[in-house]
């Protein structure tokens, strides 16, 4: 320490330095107590018996504090669980599923793996290709994951947005969503702390997006001090961590019926932008994609490139969400099991473009 302070008269000043001087102690535990790891394994393998199933199981308490010479004290400790596995048909021929939350709910793990187990039943049909064109698509929770991710790399960041390097720039200029999404940064709905790592205690909530238009952003210490807005505790790359978009009135039951001739989109992978300033997106079907007649699944899907806009998907083509949004906690451990998640419900498209 003393040597950090014999070199600060000799740097420059950084006018964006902001640090939080207010003392606001936070104390908070969520979650648990979770049945032995065994023993939830041995529950997965049960459910699994006669599949090829490979997963991986995260689960535990996960601590995050913070403290300064002010005499603040934030303390966050949350105990989740997050599993995920595929069952495979063959070679690249799979269902994907996912599992987490704040308590264990074998019942919840049974249904999932029925309905896997159903779908891989479809999976190992002939698969049919389709020409590239315009369908109308059902995306599963996991699959607005990938799409709401990519939202998450700098659409709603404060400093993007004054920059115009936002994918959602346009939404600033008048461009609007469909009046049924709602967007926040929904902190107490998550697993992650109350505050970020400068000290900024974050609010429950952070509206986002309001009837399809944008009405807020993260706002990090930094960006509030060079932009004069008032910081509400982003990190400092200003992406959510706690992203959710509001369920709609579609029993997810009734996804299929609803559909009636389309895709059924189980999951997208490798997104990317193909024009960020129109927030035009790309990537590939993944896994259980299918062809629907009639509200029934008769043929896998190969693989398929889409290439569309998040205008269309959750504006002019949108046609029903899911009533309830299901919880998906962020599965990187990138020197650490990551504390961000979603709630996402399913998106009903009038119709989804493919390109190849």
């Amino acid at each position: 320490m003393s040597e950090l302070r014999a070199v600060v008269p000799d740097l420059d000043p950084d006018p964006h330095l902001m640090f939080a001087t207010d003392v606001e102690p936070t104390r908070a535990m969520r979650g648990g107590p979770l049945p032995p790891s065994e023993a939830i394994i041995d529950a997965v393998l049960g459910a699994a018996s006669g599949l090829d199933l490979v997963g991986l199981y995260a689960g535990g308490p996960i601590y995050r504090g913070f403290a300064n010479s002010f005499g603040q004290r934030n303390w966050h400790e949350a105990t989740t669980f997050n599993l995920q596995w595929s069952v495979y048909h063959c070679e690249d021929k799979a269902v994907k599923s996912e599992l987490s939350g704040f308590s264990w709910d074998g019942r919840a793990l049974a249904a999932k793996m029925d309905q896997a187990r159903a779908l891989l039943a479809h999976v190992a049909m002939p698969p049919r290709t389709l020409a590239p064109g315009k369908y109308r698509a059902y995306l599963t929770s996991a699959a607005m994951e990938d799409i709401a991710a990519l939202l998450c790399w700098g659409g709603f960041s404060a400093r993007a947005l004054e920059t115009k390097q936002s994918s959602l720039s346009r939404m600033r200029g008048g461009a609007r969503l469909d009046p049924r999404v709602t967007i926040a940064e929904a902190t107490a709905e998550g697993v992650g702390p109350a505050f970020q790592g400068d000290g900024f205690v974050r609010p429950q909530r952070v509206a986002l997006v309001e009837s399809g238009a944008l009405v807020g952003s993260l706002v990090s210490p930094r960006s509030a001090r060079e932009f004069s807005l008032s910081a509400n505790g982003a990190n400092g790359d200003e992406a959510p961590e706690a992203l959710a978009i509001s369920g709609g009135t579609l029993d997810a039951r009734d996804a299929l019926t609803a559909l009636d001739t389309g895709l059924f989109v189980g999951n997208l992978h490798y997104l990317n932008y193909s024009d960020r300033p129109a927030c035009r997106m790309t990537g590939m079907t993944r896994f259980a994609t299918f062809w629907v007649e009639g509200g029934k699944i008769v043929a896998p899907i190969n693989v398929l490139r889409f290439d569309d806009t998040i205008y269309r998907m959750l504006g002019s083509n949108l046609e029903a969400l899911t009533k309830d949004p299901e919880l998906i906690l962020e599965s990187s451990t990138y020197g650490e099991r990551a504390l961000a998640s979603m709630r996402l419900p399913g998106a009903l498209l009038s119709e989804l473009e493919f390109t190849l």
